[in-house]
Order: C-alpha cells, then sequence, then structure tokens
C-alpha cells in the first residue's frame, strides 16, 4: 500500500530543552515548509536545494515572524522513514513548538500517531521489525548494558542471525521439493545425514539467542531487587543508602513501612528496581498485614533477594517465615548493624540458610562494595564487562525462537523415525515462518499496529 499522507511531530522534549525539533516526512513535507519557511538567502526555495542540507531562515505565519530556525532537508530514499522528510530546529519553548506544528498541520500535513515515523521506515523498507523495536528499546535504555545491546539489534545484530538461520532452512525446503519434483536428477540417497549436521547446527543458534533472554530481560528492564526483612532489620536504611538520600521513613518504630516503596538504583552499568518492603512479623494490625502480604508476593516475582538480618537479636519464627520464601531464589543474606554488639555470626546463619552472607551496616556503610559486587557476580559472573554477544530481550522474540526451536526438533524427530522427506518440509517451513516474525515477514498488521502504538510520539 503506497503512503501519500504527510505527517508531523515534535519530536523533542517540549519545553525541557534549549532546542526544540519538528519532524515532517512524506510526499509533501518539503512543498509545506516551502511554504511557511522564509530563507535568510531571498529567494531560496527547499525544493531546489540539494538532499541533506541545512538552511537558515525564519517560520513565519502570513508576514508574523515566529521563530528563526535552522531547516534540515533529507529526500527519499535516504532519509529515516525513506520519503521525503524535513526537520525544522527551533528554540525548545513549548509554545514555539506548537505554534510551528500548527502551522505545518494547517498547510497540508496531518498529526503523527506515536512511533509513525519509525512504523514508516519499516514499511518503507529502512528497518526490519526488530531492528526498529530496538529503536524503542534504545531511547529506554537505563544502563550501558542495555544501551549498547539495542544498539547493536539497531544495526542488524539479532536480524543477521536471524536471517543465517532462515537461509539455511530454505535451501532444505528447496532442496527436498525439488528432488520430489525430479527424484531422476536430484537423489535424496544420504540426505538424512546432511539435514541432521544442520539441523543440529541451527538448533544450537537457537538455543544460545534464547539463553540470553533472561539476562537481556535484566538488562533492560532492570534487576527487580526486593528487600525482606523483620521490622527494624535495617531495610528502609539499606534503601536510602543506596540511594544516596532519605527516601524510605526510618524510625525507631517497629511497622513504619507498611507498603512497598519502589525507586531505581543504577549499580555501576546495573540497573537495579529496589523494592522495600513491610517488615515480615505476625501482626494483628489489619493495614500492616496488608503490606505483610504484599511483601511476600513481592519475594516471590522478584529476580534478586537481599535478606536483611538485625545482627543483634536471636533468630526468631518471622525469620522462619522469610527463610522459606527465599530457598528457591537468588538471595545476598546482610547481617546488619554490625556498628554496635552481634549476637548473630557470619558462620551462624550461613550454617542455617545454606547462602553467603555479608557483614553490613547500613548507618556507616561498612560492606557496600561488597554488596555490590555479589549483586555483579550473581547477575553477570563476575565483573561486568559488555562484549559483543547478541542479546534477545523481547518476549515475542523469545516466543518465536521458541517455536521455532520446536518445529526443528520435530523435523529431528521426523528423520530418526526414517518419515518421508516431504514431512520434513511441513515443519522446516513452520520454523522458517516463525523466524520470519521477528524481522516482519509476514507479520499481520494488527501486530505490527500494536508494536509501533507504544512507541513515544515524534519518533
Amino acid at each position: 500500500m503506497k503512503i501519500t499522507e504527510t505527517i508531523a511531530a515534535i519530536s523533542s522534549s517540549a519545553g525541557s530543552s534549549g532546542i526544540g525539533i519538528i519532524r515532517v516526512s512524506g510526499e509533501e513535507s518539503i512543498e509545506i515548509v516551502d511554504k511557511i519557511f522564509r530563507s535568510a538567502k531571498e529567494g531560496k526555495k527547499l525544493k531546489d536545494v540539494e538532499t541533506h542540507t541545512a538552511h537558515f531562515g525564519t517560520i513565519v505565519d502570513g508576514e508574523e515572524a515566529i521563530d528563526q530556525v535552522i531547516v534540515l532537508v533529507l529526500k527519499n530514499p535516504h532519509s529515516y522513514t525513506g520519503e521525503d522528510t524535513v526537520e525544522i530546529d527551533c528554540h525548545g519553548g513549548i509554545l514555539i513548538l506548537k505554534r510551528i506544528l500548527e502551522l505545518v498541520i494547517r498547510n497540508g500535513a496531518r498529526a503523527a500517531e506515536p512511533g509513525e515515523f519509525t512504523k514508516r521506515a519499516f514499511l518503507n523498507g529502512k528497518l526490519d521489525l526488530a531492528q526498529a523495536e530496538a529503536v524503542m528499546d534504545l531511547i529506554n535504555s537505563q544502563n550501558d548494558f542495555a544501551l549498547k545491546s539495542s544498539m547493536k539489534q539497531l544495526k542488524g545484530g539479532v536480524s543477521d542471525k536471524i536471517k543465517e538461520i532462515r537461509s539455511d532452512i530454505i535451501y532444505h525446503i528447496a532442496f527436498i521439493e525439488s528432488a520430489l519434483d525430479d527424484p531422476e536428477h536430484i537423489s535424496l540417497d544420504g540426505y538424512d545425514e546432511e539435514i541432521q549436521e544442520m539441523l543440529s547446527k541451527n538448533l544450537s543458534k537457537i538455543k544460545r539467542l534464547l539463553d540470553t533472554f533472561d539476562n537481556g530481560k535484566l538488562m533492560k528492564e532492570g534487576i527487580k531487587t526486593v528487600i525482606l526483612g523483620k521490622p527494624n532489620a535495617g531495610k528502609s536504611s539499606l534503601l536510602n543508602l543506596m540511594l544516596g538520600e532519605n527516601r524510605a521513613i526510618v524510625t525507631d518504630i517497629e511497622g513504619t513501612t507498611r507498603d512497598t516503596l519502589e525507586e531505581s538504583i543504577q549499580l555501576g552499568e546495573l540497573s537495579l528496581r529496589m523494592i522495600d518492603t513491610a517488615g515480615i512479623r505476625i501482626t494483628e494490625d489489619k493495614v500492616e498485614q496488608i503490606g505483610v502480604q504484599k511483601a511476600k508476593e513481592m519475594a516471590e516475582d522478584a529476580d534478586l533477594v537481599i535478606y536483611v538480618v538485625d545482627g543483634s537479636k536471636e533468630l526468631d519464627e518471622n525469620d522462619k517465615e522469610i527463610l522459606s520464601l527465599i530457598q528457591e531464589k537468588q538471595t545476598i543474606i546482610l547481617i546488619n548493624k554490625t556498628d554496635i554488639e552481634n549476637v548473630i555470626t557470619k558462620e551462624s546463619i550461613e550454617e542455617v540458610t545454606g547462602k553467603d552472607a555479608i557483614l553490613f551496616s547500613a548507618k556507616e556503610g561498612h560492606g557496600m562494595e561488597i554488596l555490590e559486587e555479589e549483586i555483579k557476580k550473581l547477575f553477570y559472573r563476575g565483573d561486568v564487562t559488555y562484549n559483543d554477544q547478541v542479546y534477545i530481550t523481547n518476549i515475542r522474540q523469545k516466543e518465536s525462537l521458541e517455536n521455532a526451536y520446536q518445529s526443528l526438533l520435530q523435523v529431528q524427530d521426523s528423520v530418526n523415525a526414517g518419515m518421508p522427506e516431504d514431512f520434513y518440509s511441513i515443519d522446516l517451513m513452520s520454523a522458517y515462518s516463525d523466524l520470519g516474525l521477528i524481522i516482519g515477514e509476514s507479520v499481520e498488521d494488527d501486530l505490527v499496529n500494536e508494536i509501533f502504538s507504544k512507541f513515544c510520539m515524534g519518533k
């Protein structure tokens, strides 16, 4: 379907920066901006200029000057969308941006939908679907790992690996079909060994991609880190220490925290979604009971639990309940309040829990560096260093990979069972199609619209 409408939107943070950007894309973009742009060089028209050039002048509404601007002209197909595109760089005030956007729309454009520029880039073949999704991940990156991973995917890291696997699969589909159509000239003798080699190689490739999903998800969304402990163990003090500010209320009164409190923390190159919870204990207070239940639910869904133990008090029934919650979880145990006399030792808590413990003082900050290193070891097996591995961070891509993996396993089973070769083609084609969904081949319009609706306006 040919796209004919010209669209426009504010593509910068309106009102929060010195420079604002209005992007216009479509067949009439240059003509529309020509109507409202007066070049500093008298008589110059944007329709006559070379692509990828910048021009200084004034945006006008009739005889009224609105703002002095720089206009960038990017002619098709050498633009982000693959269409004629004009970007108006103006001053960043929200009134100026809205006024210029209204002028552009009044002269023939329509307001762009969220993500519509990137959607057009996809429809015009400038990006495949995996690359388009990487654009949004890039915008939302919260740490260096997520940024580098998104950039690698945008440059085709995931797409290239998917295309390699699909190329192998389609070769064998074509070979089988040709051999079945022309058995006199194309022999399938010894073919089972050849296809088994292909299946083994590509099953391994898909498995390696699937194995990156958990770390990829953590890079993208941050490690969901739940702080558990009894009342007054030092959970809120730990959160404040990691944040570097007094975000959570800290008092000597037990049960101060009644609800969950979530904050994002940058830990070196890692992002943590830190969640402070109500102290877990048996209580008659109805509100506190709700907080305790929420703490338990958060623990079940956590990527990491930090169990804060008050080292100055013996373990009790409340601690036993916490221990039952963390048995199957990635857990770091902090023996807090080492700045005063302790009755719990590192050895005793490790014997009870079967997990390593860290001596800690939230009051003095002692043990903080050890905590940071332990988190890195748990999730990235030591010091965090970025490598060139491609990570899967998208649940849609993961599901397609899983479906393709199962289809190739089915082909393997068919070969082992001595089934006729035409049985192979059915599952090979299924795997080929599932992998195609990742890069946007044969994808339904509704799915495309849903994906791009999640983009920010102006992108």
